[in-house]
């Protein structure tokens, strides 16, 4: 039980900040952000102890804070902040962060006066910049962290009316920062589903189910740029006989023939592979092939398969193949294959024709 809750624990307070290039410069401007504010924040202190009558008025050890935020936060802007928004370096970076600030100003408002002290305002506007990083769990953290620093070291051993509204003040912000944090992250949450939905559809056949032709030419594309080390062939398969069906049966049966012939053709390659529709009555097969596996034996395969599925309606295919070649182009290597299937195509239909480059 314990380790499982500090599993539990762990996963809330490092929820991963980004999944892509968009969101990585999101969190890199938010840091970008947050050094500017922390210096005007700084530069603002500058202002208060030297201008105002305050206990903490000309305060050295103040000044001396502030210095060494002026010189230190910029230093953030060095490290490595695209590659660590992609980890727990990132969480880890605005914890650390949050901490730092917190100790800050907790002790610049026990040098100004304690609890009379505005510095402490310091703390809410830490905890509101750092809540769009944070998960909840992160925020409830990082607010109860700050609260009780300041009971332990500004209020206490006294306590005073304006440093318990003050904790009153935290506590209740730490709880609406929260709320906001678990909105902001379920809003997040719902624009990826959406965007993968979305690009689940537009590489998808909506008939079959399977990649069409942009998400087929896509994985093409990077078969030719791995070719060097993962040999692979296209296939192009034609049904042969398949205008017939939809003359008899009506555009269902022919829906029905192309559901099934796409099942064959999946059932015959491995999970690793592509089939595809490329429109009509036209697929295709993206396959990893080997020195005893050839693509021919894949396309020998596939028109075994679909002659299998289309018997009763006779039903065959026409099948060109070729194998990709390092430094091939993606048009022409289609070009290629289309050029073998209408061979096949011309030579009567139901047979397989390989041409190299």
């Amino acid at each position: 039980m314990p380790r499982r809750l500090g599993a539990a624990l762990a996963a809330g307070l490092y929820r991963p900040l980004t999944g892509d290039e968009a969101r990585v410069a999101y969190w890199v401007r938010h840091v970008r952000n947050g050094v500017v504010l922390t210096e005007v924040s700084a530069f603002a202190v500058v202002g208060y102890v030297l201008l105002t009558d305050s206990p903490g008025r000309h305060h050295a050890g103040i000044l001396a804070l502030v210095g060494l935020v002026v010189v230190a936060c910029p230093a953030i802007l060095l490290l490595p902040l695209p590659a660590m928004m992609c980890d727990r370096r990132g969480p880890t970076l605005f914890y650390l962060w949050s901490l730092a600030t917190a100790v800050v100003v907790i002790v610049g408002t026990r040098l100004d006066g304690g609890p009379s002290s505005p510095l402490d305002a310091l703390l809410l506007l830490t905890l509101t910049y750092m809540a769009n990083a944070y998960s909840p769990y992160g925020v409830v953290a990082m607010g109860s962290l700050m609260t009780l620093g300041y009971f332990v070291f500004v209020e206490l051993p006294g306590l005073t009316t304006s440093g318990m509204f003050f904790l009153a003040v935290m506590v209740a912000f730490t709880m609406i920062c929260a709320m906001s944090s678990a909105n902001s992250w379920a809003v997040h949450a719902r624009q990826v589903m959406l965007i993968r939905t979305q690009e689940i559809l537009a590489s998808t056949d909506p008939l079959t189910g399977i990649p069409n032709r942009r998400a087929f030419l896509d994985r093409v594309s990077a078969a030719v740029d791995t070719a060097w080390a993962r040999p692979t062939a296209v296939c192009l398969v034609d049904l042969d006989g398949f205008k017939a069906v939809n003359d008899a049966g009506g555009h269902a049966a022919g829906d029905a023939m192309l559901t099934a012939v796409g099942g064959a053709l999946g059932a015959v390659v491995r999970e690793t592979d592509t089939v595809a529709r490329l429109g009509g009555d036209e697929f295709a097969v993206l396959a990893e092939v080997s020195v005893s596996f050839s693509g021919k034996m894949l396309a020998e395969r596939l028109r075994e398969a679909v002659a299998t599925v289309g018997r009763r309606s006779a039903v065959t295919a026409s099948v060109g193949v070729a194998e990709v070649e390092p430094g091939d182009d993606v048009v022409d290597l289609m070009h290629r294959v289309d050029a073998a299937m209408y061979r096949s195509k011309s030579a009567g239909g139901n047979r397989v024709t390989s041409l190299a480059r």
